[in-house]
């Protein structure tokens, strides 16, 4: 059977009874398993995560979109993660029997449904993308919600799928397919949100830093500390490790130090895997080795 990923991202990350709502109809779907949710309320922003039977996984989220859509208001969120829609950001991942193509379409059909029963517009990216300019969802999300209406204006960014025109209170929307990521957050023991961006830019690909980190500044103001937070869009070429040590490095130049880190939503277990061999020098370490891999066989 053909499993899929799904990784919807919504704006609300503190109100619990919203969250709730949002998530409630992931749960006990046939062919669909809620593996994991996380909210940030700095981020203002709930990570889910499920998995299953493509099409029952297609319509289950699609049913999530709608409550987002039906109980967040754009208008008024505020948080420290980019944005521009109530559901903002719905990746499809192959995992099992399936291709990227096959999950391309399903991130087709999953927009055009958004678009004319929700009348949301709809930008599809990654490997999803129409355009080469649409593959990177920086680029797609940029000027937020708030930025909207005037990028709307403009020929070159008519959605996909949807009018020309934002949805009033549940933005737009950024449907796709992609390899797995991690998203991963490394803690700075200073409240200096400069000192973050700083050191986000230099280890982020668009400025020339890591090819696959994309990379930004986060404050957490209630533990005075902030975060370089990450995407890690393909693990198997820059590792956990790698990008941990390379804030540490340029953090030292700020007189700052690493305190910790986070992962958030799921992680594969290569991706662990690689940085237990860096750090005790594990020779000829793999899946194979490790315990839970043959009780599952």
């Amino acid at each position: 059977m053909a499993v899929v990923q799904c990784v919807p991202n919504f704006s609300e990350g503190r109100d619990l009874e919203k969250i709730e709502k949002i998530v409630e109809p992931l749960r006990k779907k046939e062919g669909v398993k809620l593996l994991n949710y996380e909210a940030d309320k700095n981020y203002n922003r709930l990570v889910v995560t499920v998995i299953g039977e493509p099409q029952q996984v297609k319509m289950a989220v699609f049913e999530s979109i709608e409550v987002a859509k039906n109980i967040i208001d754009m208008n008024v969120h505020k948080g420290q993660h980019s944005r521009f829609g109530a559901t903002d950001v719905c990746p499809f991942i192959p995992i099992k029997d399936m291709t990227m193509e096959e999950a391309v379409n399903l991130a087709k059909e999953l927009g055009r449904e958004v678009a004319e029963k929700l009348s949301i517009p709809v930008f599809l990216y990654e490997d999803a993308a129409t355009k080469p300019d649409r593959q990177n969802l920086a680029n797609v999300r940029k000027g937020e919600f708030e930025g909207l209406d005037e990028k709307l204006k403009d020929s070159n960014w008519i959605p996909d799928f949807g009018e020309a025109k934002k949805h009033e209170s549940a933005g737009a929307i950024a449907i796709g397919a992609r390899r797995p990521l991690i998203a991963y957050n490394i803690n700075l023991d200073t409240d200096n949100i400069e000192i973050a961006n700083k050191i986000a830019k230099t280890i982020r690909h668009s400025s020339g830093g890591y090819r696959y980190i994309k990379a930004g500044p986060v404050e957490i103001p209630e533990r005075k500390i902030t975060q370089v937070t990450m995407n890690l869009t393909d693990y198997t070429k820059t590792s956990m490790y790698r990008a941990f040590e390379a804030v540490k490095m340029e953090a030292k130049r700020f007189g700052v130090n690493v305190t910790g880190s986070e992962v958030v939503g799921l992680c594969p277990m290569e991706a662990l895997i690689d940085v237990a061999s860096y750090y005790l020098g594990l020779e000829n370490f793999d899946l194979e080795k490790v315990l839970e891999t043959s009780l599952m066989e």
